[in-house]
């Protein structure tokens, strides 16, 4: 049986993220297929794939199951807020 798995190297969150309660800075992202990031390093942030990078996050939490991947990551800078 095949797993198709994807290599990313940017979080791209069309404007899916959750803010994960009180937390500062840390967030949830909900993605289809099965996608490997770096963990516990800086990666760039974009809200869609064609855009400008608007900051950087460590992925602290990789989950994948039913198709989908979940992560959990703290935004470490962010370039500009619109």
């Amino acid at each position: 049986m095949n797993m198709p798995l994807s290599l990313e190297w940017a979080i791209i969150t069309n404007g899916l993220e959750e803010r994960i309660g009180e937390k500062d800075n840390v967030f949830h992202l909900q993605l289809p297929g099965y996608r490997l990031f770096p963990m516990d390093q800086e990666i760039d942030i974009m809200r869609q794939e064609e855009s400008e990078h608007i900051g950087t996050a460590i992925i602290t939490e990789l989950k994948w199951a039913e198709e989908q991947t979940t992560i959990i990551y703290q935004l470490t800078s962010l370039y500009s807020v619109n």
